[in-house]
């Protein structure tokens, strides 16, 4: 731990991932989504792994899941977004597949949410946009956020440039993110490595590290 003025300055991957102080987002894994993933069952597999770790460790917990708003009331972004996704040429075309009551909105059942974490829903790219996660983080005293889920290259990318901005460590488990491109995942994995705020990591070595925290605060 590195000290100056009276701050605490977290480096290493056991320090920064400390259960008292870090919150996992699990980021997407929702039915529709989930569904459009080459390899889903192996995503699943993986962050139901961190999930269960998380939970033994007492962590935080927060899902998020992408809704989508009746066309009458989407916005200039929300019908571009949707026509592009949709391969679309006319708004009148878009047809909303995340509404609040849809097949596809739910987290997957594997991942089922307990009544102790939160689920917070969105509409845009950023889990931090529009949500009330940064301040539920804030009021907890998190520090930093290891995120997993579905898409790195589409949402959890922004999501974790947004969390570096409001100055919390984001930890990336990789391979407990899933992709639409893997190509474009990887380029997005190694523009946050090179940019630095963001703590690339697996799933074997997180497991590790917040169950070594949880032993030493039991001793």
């Amino acid at each position: 731990m590195k000290r100056i003025h009276g701050l605490e300055i977290r480096t290493t991957l056991p320090e920064i991932c400390n259960p008292a102080h870090m919150a996992l987002v699990i980021y997407d894994m929702q039915v529709g989504i989930v569904s459009q993933v080459k390899d889903a069952e192996r995503v699943v597999a993986k962050v139901a792994e961190v999930l269960h770790a998380a939970r033994q460790a007492r962590m935080r917990i927060f899902f998020t899941r992408h809704m989508s708003l009746p066309v009458e009331v989407m916005g200039v972004f929300q019908l571009r977004m949707a026509m592009r996704w949709q391969r679309v040429e006319e708004a009148s075309q878009v047809r909303p597949r995340f509404l609040r009551d849809s097949p596809g909105f739910p987290i997957v059942p594997a991942l089922t949410p307990r009544a102790s974490e939160a689920v917070v829903d969105k509409i845009t790219m950023s889990a931090f946009e529009g949500t009330p996660l940064n301040i539920a983080l804030r009021d907890c005293g998190i520090t930093a956020v290891a995120v997993a889920g579905i898409a790195l290259e589409v949402g959890i990318e922004p999501t974790v440039r947004h969390a570096a901005d409001l100055g919390l460590i984001p930890v990336i488990i990789s391979d407990a993110c899933g992709s639409g491109d893997p190509k474009a995942a990887q380029r997005s994995l190694e523009s946050l490595a090179f940019e630095g705020n963001a703590v690339v990591t697996d799933a074997a070595t997180f497991i590790g590290v917040i169950g070594h925290a949880t032993d030493t605060d039991q001793h």
